[in-house]
């Protein structure tokens, strides 16, 4: 007869295999193959280049997992490797916050912030050093995006358009409108949750998409700015602190016009790069190379063979044909109590935290647990 030791293993058994399943199905990366958006070229694994007579090289010993060259103006591909390989994408996702919500807020608005804005952000987040209960313009807020990579910026302007769920939504709308479609947003500012994913070839699409916007073009190419501080106790006047754009590349590579760098431990380096020259633009992104400084000299090697390839391959594939400039709304959204908002989109977990298959398996050595005095109580007496 079962006793209720073997009762209770079973049980726990059960939630631990379930608990593993779930989180090896959850942090599965597709193969490359699985997505032809652009051509079929950028759907096969590794390197993706078709060079002419008299093409250079490409650079030696890059060691990004997935990178890719465009031209911003005619949306060739001018070489790419692993393209659509999905991978965490850290705070070059805020490219898509961006696109996506720029043109929603007037960038004159003025905001107080609340706690609860600020509150439920990742262990570990980038912040510009926003505080509650304090006045900030629209216009600042962004630059703490673009220029600090803060999280607490990012949650403020979402809050501001809706709440987190609603942006969370817009931006994978926006996405599919963009033909991103190796890209799932669970949270608006990049930061390692279960799930998160996108891929060389949508972040160029993200970066490509905003630098259509001249005020994306002016926050991701400017290389410091004040930021509202605290206001003193004794003057009553406000003062400021300065911030510095964290993309090492800007001022130091000829022609770069930004845009968006990101690095958390699990994604490893991201970074997505413009640069114009004699009148062309290119486009490159890299992703997981080997180390931090890595992102910005495979970037810059890559923009390098770019301009020099141009004209002397032929292309591998193209970037999706961009939709129109999306619009902003006649009536600018009520930033909503937070209080009010949609919770469908829960705070990002901390660095380490359980996800869903860690709590679909509590709640089952839960269940056990219950089903086992059920079971002791409904014994027959001896």
């Amino acid at each position: 007869m079962p006793t209720l030791r073997h009762f209770v293993y079973r049980c726990a058994a059960v939630a631990a295999a379930v608990s593993l399943c779930s989180a090896g199905a959850l942090w599965q990366e597709p193969p490359p193959g699985a997505s032809a958006v652009g051509g079929e070229r950028l759907g096969q694994p590794g390197v993706q280049l078709a060079p002419s007579a008299g093409a250079p090289p490409l650079p030696v010993n890059l060691t990004g997992q997935s990178w890719l060259v465009a031209d911003a103006g005619s949306g060739e591909v001018l070489a790419a490797n692993n393209a659509h390989l999905r991978l965490p994408p850290a705070s070059t996702l805020k490219m898509l916050f961006a696109d996506t919500v720029l043109p929603r807020l007037d960038k004159n608005t003025v905001h107080r912030v609340t706690d609860a804005e600020l509150a439920g952000m990742g262990h570990g987040s980038s912040m510009v050093g926003i505080k509650e209960n304090l006045d900030y313009r629209v216009d600042d807020l962004w630059r703490g995006v673009f220029l600090s990579s803060g999280n607490d910026a990012v949650r403020v302007l979402a809050h501001m358009n809706g709440g987190i769920a609603q942006t969370v939504a817009q931006m994978q709308a926006r996405a599919q409108a963009l033909g991103a479609l190796d890209t799932k947003v669970v949270t608006p500012d990049g930061y390692d949750t279960d799930g998160q994913l996108s891929s060389a070839y949508d972040l160029t699409l993200f970066a490509r998409s905003g630098l259509r916007n001249p005020d994306f073009r002016v926050y991701c190419a400017t290389r410091d700015a004040q930021f509202p501080g605290l206001v003193d106790k004794t003057t009553g006047q406000r003062g400021s602190f300065g911030i510095a754009n964290t993309d090492r590349l800007l001022g130091k590579y000829q022609g770069l016009i930004g845009v968006k760098n990101g690095y958390t431990t699990n994604a490893g380096a991201t970074f997505t790069g413009a640069a114009e020259r004699g009148g062309r633009t290119l486009l490159v992104t890299v992703m997981r190379p080997a180390g931090y400084q890595q992102v910005y000299d495979e970037t810059a090697a890559l923009l390098d063979w770019g301009f020099a390839a141009a004209g002397k391959v032929t292309p591998v594939g193209r970037l999706a044909d961009l939709p129109p400039t999306p619009a902003g709304p006649t009536e600018p959204p009520q930033a909503v109590p937070v209080e009010q908002q949609d919770q469908a989109a829960p705070p990002a977990p901390a660095a380490g935290g359980v996800g869903w298959p860690g709590w679909l398996a509590a709640g089952l050595c839960a269940a056990a647990v219950v089903g086992a005095v059920h079971w002791v109580r409904r014994r027959p007496t001896r």
